[in-house]
């Protein structure tokens, strides 16, 4: 086998980490340790790859340590029975390219993932001693993400929290039969296991110690996971079932989701399909109103005939094309909770309303100003010298809405 260059490994891994869905540094504690003689912040705003709740990007170096893998997963490209051009890279390259990255301006912190080689300890050793080098030796008070092998020691995985600022563990697919079916080789219960004690170590830590009555320092950002769409048949209802699930149970961050698109290759026992990118954009949609908008899991599709969200407009419209018994709402009486069901206004967007209204009666154009674009809002909302009137039973206000705020391809 040829010996590969630094660069080459990079073109290789790099590629191959598209595929795990990452996280921003926010939830981090933050940390500049340029105030105690090191390298590296986890607080300012980034350039590119990664996106914060609140809009900042944050530029990761995004690798995997190896695209080798033991595990012949059918959904995944690194699967072992996949022909694609294999690399690994040592401890010490991984160290130095974060490193003359972060100095070079390009990344402000680092994502690692891997294929699993010869045993889950030995890969997992390996990430967890390039975080201890990069923390302890390098002194980087970068963001460090580190996906973690569910397989993997629970001494490795403590000593990875204590390095790493989030912890994720992938639950691979929406149902444990659909991971018996396509993963054989992993199991669910070893993966829930894993996020179980993953949790409890988290909320260990974050009880101040008797001693220092200081809170010790684990894995800040908290853990997420990883699901995979549309490698089985499992519904959109179904996925944010699992996803809600997930939540309750494991106190998440985030849980990502990650659009099944294999690259063609003739050893793939999954039929090929056009990368379902819509679907997966609807679904973090979706999360989101679960998740800052007070919508129960059930509600998001109740009344649905199969399922599954409708791709041609958001979740919170539909839901509300559905339920226009609920509508209109006053924007200058009704409570944070009735506003946030109203499609095309978001939390900032409605904290505005509260305060401006505390001085003044808002009219439709008002609104328009707040939220950019109003003929979303307009059918479901009174304002100061506004009602919709029979505009929000019209039998062809969907289209009506859809021609007015034609969203752009994400293609």
């Amino acid at each position: 086998m040829a010996v590969l260059s630094i660069r080459e490994k990079l073109a290789i891994l790099s590629d191959a980490a598209k595929y795990d869905a990452s996280c921003a540094s926010s939830g981090s504690a933050k940390r500049d340790s340029l105030r105690s003689g090191g390298i590296g912040s986890t607080e300012g705003s980034g350039i590119c790859h990664s996106y914060a709740p609140d809009g900042r990007c944050i530029s990761l170096l995004k690798i995997l340590l190896t695209n080798f893998c033991i595990y012949d997963c059918s959904y995944c490209i690194n699967r072992s029975s996949s022909n694609v051009r294999r690399a690994r890279f040592s401890v010490e390259e991984v160290v130095k390219l974060t490193m003359d990255f972060y100095r070079r301006n390009y990344i402000e912190g680092l994502f690692l993932s891997s294929g699993v080689i010869r045993s889950p300890d030995e890969t997992m050793g390996e990430m967890v001693e390039i975080a201890r080098r990069l923390r302890i030796e390098e002194k980087f008070g970068g963001y460090i993400h580190l996906k973690t092998i569910p397989e993997a020691s629970a001494e490795l995985i403590e000593k990875a929290g204590l390095y790493a600022d989030r912890l994720s563990i992938n639950v691979e697919l929406p149902t444990d039969e659909g991971v018996k079916k396509l993963a054989p080789e992993k199991k669910p219960e070893t993966i829930r296991l894993s996020m179980a004690k993953l949790r409890r170590k988290i909320e260990e830590k974050a009880e101040p110690t008797l001693q220092s009555r200081r809170r010790e320092r684990f894995a800040p950002g908290g853990q997420s996971t990883q699901m995979i769409v549309g490698a089985d048949k499992t519904s959109d209802d179904g996925i944010l079932r699992a996803s809600a699930r997930l939540y309750g149970s494991y106190h998440l961050r985030r849980v990502y989701y990650s659009a099944f698109s294999p690259i063609p290759d003739s050893s793939s026992s999954l039929p090929l399909q056009k990368p379902p990118l819509i679907r997966e954009h609807r679904l973090y949609q979706a999360d989101w109103l679960m998740r800052f908008y007070g919508f129960s899991q059930p509600e998001i599709l109740a009344g649905s005939n199969d399922g599954m969200l409708d791709l041609a407009i958001d979740p919170k419209l539909a839901w509300a094309l559905r339920n226009r018994g609920r509508f209109p709402v006053d924007v200058n009486r009704a409570e944070r909770e009735a506003l946030l069901r109203v499609p095309g206004l978001g939390t900032k967007v409605i904290d505005r309303i509260i305060e401006t209204r505390r001085h003044r009666r808002l009219r439709l154009e008002d609104v328009g100003r707040l939220c950019h674009s109003v003929a979303k809002v307009r059918p479901f909302i009174v304002a100061e010298g506004w009602s919709p009137g029979a505009l929000t039973d019209k039998a062809g206000l969907r289209q009506e809405i859809t021609r007015s705020c034609e969203q752009l391809s994400l293609f």
